[in-house]
């Protein structure tokens, strides 16, 4: 292999590393996917060094080592890059796909989302279907799914204009928690306090949680670290809101 083809090929198995990282797949899986593809093709072997902004990857072919260094900016949780990504690896190993059919699939991989008006009912449903399971009355159900589905509204708002995280989890707990206290302002339930805890339970971050663990007990100690602590800041940030509410509203 040229000089040139390790480096074209670093670059591709270093991009889709990236990728992975970018929109929330696990620190083993982003090693396992890297070294296969590497070697599918024509790598001797990939090692890749992930911490909590960056990762490094080195590979090497015929004794020659090409290091490289990416920064790794969060997009979100987006499963349709990673299965794209997983995708592409398996194809490249059966053959079906060369370096230069990669490098186009990888410049064609955009993050695909639901929009808004189909996102916020579902969570409104999501939300009122807990209110249900923990004992709620119709009225809590409903306002449950109407607290949720304007707090879903906000976040979206927010998040569309790229305000900070925490800055976003906090006020979309506090305008979720407002609407959600409307059944203790006015007495059309018998379960008010069910609808404040599950109005919000659209803001507990569990896959950043779990994969902080897997991250942890797969080894990756760092990276779990840092993961659960950006989970912890954004439970911290909901937790801000919701009591900054309560105390407006007197429920203390």
């Amino acid at each position: 292999m040229y000089a040139d083809n390790q480096n074209d090929i670093t670059r591709l198995v270093v991009r889709s590393a990236q990728l992975l990282l970018a929109y929330g797949a696990d620190s083993d899986l982003v090693e396992e996917l890297s070294q296969r593809l590497g070697k599918a093709l024509g790598l001797a072997s990939v090692e890749l060094s992930i911490s909590s902004n960056a990762l490094v990857l080195t590979s090497l072919v015929h004794g020659r080592c090409i290091t490289t260094t990416r920064r790794i900016r969060a997009h979100g949780i987006n499963m349709m890059v990673v299965c794209e990504l997983q995708r592409l690896c398996l194809l490249t190993e059966k053959g079906v796909y060369g370096a230069n059919e990669v490098r186009r699939r990888l410049a064609r991989i955009k993050p695909k989302t639901y929009p808004a008006k189909i996102v916020i009912p579902i969570i409104g449903i999501s939300c009122a279907s807990f209110c249900h399971l923990f004992g709620g009355d119709l009225i809590a159900c409903l306002l449950t799914f109407l607290a949720s589905s304007v707090g879903m509204a906000v976040r979206l708002y927010f998040a569309k204009r790229h305000y900070n995280l925490l800055v976003n989890f906090a006020i979309t707990a506090f305008v979720t928690n407002v609407v959600a206290q409307l059944g203790y302002i006015f007495p059309i339930t018998d379960t008010p306090q069910v609808t404040l805890a599950a109005s919000v339970l659209m803001l507990v971050p569990g896959f950043p949680l779990i994969n902080a663990i897997s991250d942890m007990v797969k080894g990756h100690i760092n990276v779990g670290i840092s993961r659960w602590g950006n989970a912890s800041l954004l439970t911290l940030a909901s937790v801000i809101g919701i009591t900054i509410a309560m105390q407006l509203g007197g429920i203390f």
